[in-house]
């Protein structure tokens, strides 16, 4: 209890020591302010950036997809039955949330002044639209029909603007094989994403279209995609799969399997991945950066304090004691330098939530604003492991207390 009440009695203070120390130290709360400011900073807008992009692409595909064996080595989707019984066993996924059914053919929309690459994808009323109602630019999502026509295409805005079509226009589509087909779609709905490799590329209609150019049987399809209620579940669900569908054949000899959306996109969870690599070198320069600060406070003010030193030694005050209290009083300032770095990041998080003042290119970055979010978990154990940290490191530099000799400290100036 002495060693604590006499540091935090020196904290309260602080202000009014010596010219030398009173910079010091706040120089080293702002150093400890600066670096925790930066470290939830970056690793909010880190973990928002991931989660955005993740959850962008799962709107487009799934957490799994189920498929023909042979489509894994084909350039097109091969046929495979999903029936009443094959729904009955992904259903029954743990944690699967949607399962539907979809059918993919590559084609070219046309107008009169241009045309463009595309791949129809088909789907039904089992697919959830939620993430393209949520990305809605312009027109109506309405579930599309498994059994009929209705001769609807949702399209990106990108592609609306290169082919100058909207809400309601009429474009035609051809798709070649043995001979060419035309369909005339029109317009129903525009969305934007900004993940440009999906929008320029990818178009929906109902599945019931797709399935017939592809000349498919009732129940045959490309595949289907699983949604889970979490991420985490990925692991557990994907086991379930690979034990009861993968190499079961459906009535047509086909063989089932499955993917994952980390094998579907690999190259998009690695370049993800990156940004983990980014972060811990920011958190390790950051915790550096305060450390280093804390230890020249530390230096400083025990060199100042040095009469002060001198005069607890003398009375009976041991060199352990005398490191305690220089400890706590470091505890003090790396807490206060903490306070303030995590008002200073909340503060910036708030005002990025609300008001999106720090714009990106969508096109370099598929964004239009830095995300940004607050991950409890990680926030705490960055603040607990920062004050560990800086802390230890401040141990060996309080051993120079114990070569101050009280009959020369005394008289020191």
């Amino acid at each position: 209890m002495f060693t604590w009440f006499i540091a935090s009695r020196l904290f309260r203070h602080s202000d009014d020591v010596k010219r030398v120390s009173k910079p010091a130290i706040r120089i080293a709360t702002l150093g400890v302010a600066v670096g925790v400011a930066i470290m939830l900073l970056s690793t909010g807008v880190v973990l928002a950036f991931q989660s955005e992009i993740k959850n962008k692409v799962l709107g487009f595909g799934s957490h799994i997809q189920v498929i023909n064996y042979d489509s894994q080595n084909s350039e097109q989707y091969k046929p495979i039955v999903f029936n009443q019984e094959t729904f009955s066993v992904l259903d029954s996924v743990p944690g699967a949330q949607t399962v539907s059914p979809f059918c993919i053919k590559p084609g070219m929309l046309k107008t009169d002044n241009s045309f463009r690459g595309v791949m129809f994808k088909g789907v039904g009323e089992r697919y959830d639209y939620s993430f393209f109602r949520k990305h809605l630019i312009d027109g109506e999502i309405a579930s599309f029909p498994d059994t009929s026509t209705t001769g609807k295409l949702i399209i990106s805005q990108s592609l609306s603007k290169q082919m100058s079509l909207k809400v309601g226009s009429d474009v035609y589509a051809y798709f070649f094989e043995d001979r060419v087909k035309a369909r005339k779609f029109k317009v129903s709905a525009i969305y934007c994403t900004n993940l440009t490799d999906f929008d320029n590329k990818l178009v929906f209609t109902d599945v019931s279209t797709v399935q017939k150019l592809l000349g498919f049987d009732t129940y045959q399809y490309s595949g289907a995609e699983i949604w889970l209620s979490d991420f985490s579940q990925l692991p557990e669900a994907s086991s379930y799969i690979i034990n009861k569908v993968n190499r079961t054949q459906d009535p047509y000899g086909a063989y089932y399997t499955s993917m994952s959306i980390y094998e579907m996109y690999p190259q998009i969870f690695a370049w993800l991945q990156l940004l983990d690599l980014d972060v811990w070198v920011i958190l390790i320069l950051m915790v550096c950066v305060a450390g280093v600060t804390m230890i020249s406070g530390l230096l400083i003010i025990i060199l100042e304090r040095t009469n002060f030193i001198g005069i607890l030694k003398a009375l009976g005050a041991s060199n352990s004691r005398m490191r305690h209290i220089f400890l706590y009083f470091s505890f003090f300032v790396i807490l206060r330098g903490m306070l303030y770095g995590n008002i200073l990041a909340f503060a910036l998080i708030f005002i990025q939530q609300q008001w999106h003042l720090i714009h990106l290119d969508p096109t370099v970055y598929y964004v239009e604003a830095v995300p940004v979010t607050v991950d409890w978990a990680f926030f705490t154990i960055i603040n607990v492991a920062t004050l560990v940290i800086c802390v230890l490191a401040l141990v060996i530099p309080s051993y120079l207390i114990s070569n101050i000799h009280p009959a020369k400290s005394i008289r020191f100036e």
